[in-house]
């Protein structure tokens, strides 16, 4: 079953974990009182939250308090399943295990799973291999497919190195996905993916071949993990931190995610209480933990931890039942029937609602000495407590009803054949059968006019249909947003600041002189005054007096999008009344439009759209050279190019090339917001992390697709996150000399469902959009020499501002632009070359076109 193989070794030995000192599990329940247990009792049944102290007292109830206890976490379970419609049901899942590889980079001293490669026929198991497993499965009704291995072998054993590149595969993971792909395309079993830790990008890729994924956390005692002894000593896996950011990142992605304890490896009861309190935190704040497993050590010989007693039963039940009143009735909490002893009725009545994947084919590769229970003999078990026992999918029924953003669209003809479209569930007669893994259809249509209309009748309403879900918990989401530092705030550190504007601005990104540019980031009345003058005079001295301009038009080609980026107000459901989805021929006509209004530049970018081919992005590209071949395509956002690449299953160079090769010119620095990871998951919840933002800007470089380069500010931002941004920006730069200019753009609050939340400030201030500006000319002085403001955020009497203090450029003539507007920027969608002309003059500068690139146009 699956929660015997989500932690371990193998990307997955959530299996049998022994604990060092299994005995300092009970640290801190000497000091535990009846009276305590009582007080947490009360409490837990009126609905109150428990802080850690009550929790560690739960786990200790024994005797009547423990029957009580039971009694109020069946009550949640029972709840819960009344809510969602199948009260009384327990599930299960009917699988095959398929354990791709035996060899692992870690060292667990519990796991019996991992091995090494002289105790292997092969490193892995081949394809054909893959495929009989999953065949066998199929003709006997199942319907998962786990798929459980080390994590990276390829990076300690030269034998699955070898392996791997005998057969063309880079890594693990990528012979992982055309595993799945071949059981999907030849089966019809869906895949349960266990490969251990993976990064954002990694989750990205897995996410199309797999309805769901899953990795123990285990344990957040770090101490576990960091000192001799310990049972994760020596596996770089098993760091707690690692652990919790795969959760986060899987949230993230959007995928119906498997995590859970392990208990008795040597935790203390105030420890195992923290990693559940660090389950639901990601919970509310993504809502992708479709199960929890609490799991109990059992040891096993030929392991360090053989002497070690197994974790006792009312131990389990008790943190089960813990487990249920921390995570509610929404939770699905699971328990593996074969590490039970029979106990069937002590976990139901703990508050469990599944017992886990189950398998009449294949035994428990992480648990081989302790056998599946029959189907028969389960359902009777549960039966005789009082529930049914039903079958579901690897995805539970709340995921597959939803459909999107958690299913990708060449899963669903899958999952969709084997599912209940009214509870989700499995249809227990349907048998797999193999189906291409393929786009659907496109269906273009929708408000295709929104560009035109958001200017005349506007937004239909100030919010997308699902934004009370999407988003996430808003309150977890409000605890992660940090107060800035007094740092920098004396007038020492602003006159040094003044002095090296004046002398040598570009010393500011120092790490030295931080105190002195967060000092001039704060500036104001006459230091602002002197600051945005000294910009002024770099620019001046830099790039000349004369404000440039292009003649572009902005194609917004989808704004279909389930990322969930909290600050977006353009972005919507397939079925909102603003959604559209652009054909490729309605965006040749658009960029054909331009080219006769004068346009040398088309820039498109659209939301991170499921239902968009793989070769849409390249086919756009040659739909626009085709029609009008002198037009230069500024398009797609590293955003677009990571999750594209991703769903192709290439890498991010690969996908660029291809995009070079169908004729893109350069790509946009959008989907940067702010490169401070800190406040970056607060912002845009499901966005790229800075490392990939970056990776996909220096490749491109790299590549010579150059590319502009942007901040948003003003929302849940303070200067030492603006301070960040620009050294990752002056890092890149001074690697690849690929950016073109820096475009500041300040935060559109009043659509915004992070403002609507309550979370995020109303914008920047004119204070410190002047700041902004100008300490980008400073802060970035030999290495990006343009400096763009935006007119359609700053409106025409703020960008005569900003020329004043450092910018030197007004962006594009856009003709269209959705997105801002549909945040609620109040200064139109497009101006005409006069128009431009005219905030220059406002400014008292000359004013002329130029290229994306910023050459004289022919």
């Amino acid at each position: 079953m699956r929660e015997n193989t989500e932690a371990g070794a193998a990307g997955g030995a959530d299996t049998t974990a022994g604990g060092a000192a299994n005995a300092d599990a009970a640290t801190g329940a000497d000091t535990v009182t009846g009276a305590g247990v009582h007080r947490a009792l009360r409490r837990a049944a009126t609905g109150r939250a428990l802080d850690t102290d009550e929790a560690v007292a739960l786990l200790t109830a024994r005797g009547d308090a423990l029957a009580e206890l039971f009694a109020v976490a069946a009550g949640i379970r029972d709840a819960g399943l009344r809510e969602a419609g199948r009260p009384g049901v327990i599930t299960f899942s009917k699988k095959v295990f398929v354990p791709l590889t035996r060899l692992c980079r870690d060292r667990c001293h519990y796991c019996t799973f991992a091995t090494v490669p002289h105790r292997l026929p092969a490193a892995f198991l081949d394809r054909d291999e893959v495929l009989a497993i999953a065949r066998e499965g199929a003709a006997q009704g199942c319907k998962e497919a786990l798929f459980t291995l080390g994590d990276r072998p390829e990076e300690r054993w030269p034998a699955a190195r070898r392996w791997l590149d005998e057969r063309g595969y880079d890594s693990t993971l990528d012979y992982l996905r055309a595993c799945a792909v071949a059981v999907l395309e030849e089966t019809g079993l869906l895949p349960h993916l266990n490969p251990g830790v993976l990064t954002w990008s990694e989750l990205q890729r897995l996410k199309p071949v797999a309805p769901s994924m899953g990795m123990m956390l285990e344990t957040t005692a770090t101490r576990l993990w960091s000192e001799p002894g310990g049972p994760h000593f020596g596996s770089p896996d098993k760091e707690p931190a690692v652990r919790l950011r795969v959760l986060d990142d899987a949230g993230r992605v959007g995928v119906p995610f498997t995590t859970g304890i392990l208990i008795g490896i040597g935790e203390t009861l105030a420890e195992r209480v923290d990693a559940l309190f660090a389950i639901r935190r990601a919970q509310r704040e993504y809502g992708h933990l479709q199960e929890v497993i609490v799991q109990n050590f059992r040891a096993k010989p030929d392991t360090a931890m053989r002497g070690m007693p197994d974790a006792e039963l009312h131990d389990l039940a008790a943190t089960v039942a813990v487990a249920r009143v921390l995570l509610g009735p929404k939770a699905r909490i699971q328990a593996p029937p074969n590490l039970i002893a029979g106990e069937y009725d002590l976990l139901l009545r703990a508050g469990i609602d599944d017992w886990g994947g189950v398998s009449p084919v294949t035994p428990d590769h992480v648990n081989p000495e302790r056998p599946w229970p029959q189907l028969d003999e389960l359902a009777k078990h549960t039966a005789a407590a009082g529930f049914t026992l039903r079958e579901r999918l690897t995805v539970y029924p709340e995921y597959v009803r939803a459909g999107d953003p958690w299913l990708d669209p060449r899963l669903l003809p899958h999952v969709t054949a084997l599912a209940d479209p009214e509870t989700g569930l499995a249809v227990e007669a349907a048998r797999p059968v193999g189906r291409p893994w393929q786009e659907p259809e496109e269906t273009n249509g929708g408000r295709v006019d929104l560009h035109a209309t958001i200017d005349t009748t506007g937004r239909t309403g100030d919010r997308r249909g699902d934004f009370d879900s999407v988003y996430g918990d808003w309150a977890q989401v409000a605890t992660r947003v940090t107060v800035a530092t007094t740092a920098g705030s004396g007038d020492a550190d602003l006159r040094t600041g003044l002095r090296l504007a004046a002398d040598d601005p570009a010393a500011l990104l120092d790490p030295r002189h931080a105190d002195a540019a967060l000092a001039l980031f704060a500036a104001d009345g006459a230091a602002l005054e002197t600051l945005c003058r000294l910009a002024d005079d770099v620019r001046r001295d830099t790039v000349g007096d004369d404000v440039t301009y292009v003649v572009n038009r902005n194609i917004n080609f989808s704004n279909v999008c389930y990322v969930g980026c909290r600050f977006c107000a353009f972005a919507q459901r397939e079925r909102d009344a603003d959604a559209y989805r652009l054909s490729v021929e309605q965006v040749a006509d658009r960029a054909e439009e331009a080219w006769a209004a004068g346009a040398t530049e088309v820039c498109m970018q659209g939301g991170i759209d499921p239902k968009l081919p793989v070769t849409a992005y390249a086919d756009l590209v040659r739909a626009i050279k085709r029609r009008v071949p002198g037009m230069h395509v500024h398009a797609f956002s590293p955003m677009e190019v990571v999750t594209a690449s991703a769903k192709a299953g290439v890498s991010i160079r690969e996908w660029l090339e291809q995009l070079r090769e169908a004729g893109l010119d350069t790509i946009p620095g959008t989907a940067a917001e702010i490169l401070d990871d800190e406040v970056r998951w607060v912002l845009t919840k499901g966005k790229l992390p800075t490392a990939a933002w970056v990776e996909v800007v220096t490749t491109a470089h790299e590549l010579g697709i150059r590319s502009s380069s942007t901040m948003m500010y003003g929302h849940v931002d303070h200067p030492a996150h603006w301070l960040a941004h620009f050294r990752v920006l002056a890092g890149v730069q001074d690697r690849t000399g690929g950016f073109t200019e820096f475009v500041a753009l300040p935060f559109v609050h009043t659509n915004a469902p992070i403002y609507l939340a309550g979370i995020a400030r109303p914008g920047p201030t004119r204070r410190e959009n002047r700041v902004v500006h100008a300490m980008a000319r400073l802060l970035l002085h030999g290495r990006i020499g343009n400096i763009q403001c935006s007119w359609v955020k700053l409106g025409d009497e703020g960008t005569v501002a900003m020329l004043r203090g450092g910018c030197n450029d007004l962006g594009g003539t856009l003709m269209e632009e959705t997105i801002s507007r549909m945040a609620g920027s109040g200064n139109g969608s497009a101006r005409t070359e006069e128009q431009l002309r005219a905030i220059a003059a406002g400014a008292g500068r000359p004013a002329r076109r130029r290229t994306t690139a910023y050459g004289q146009p022919s």
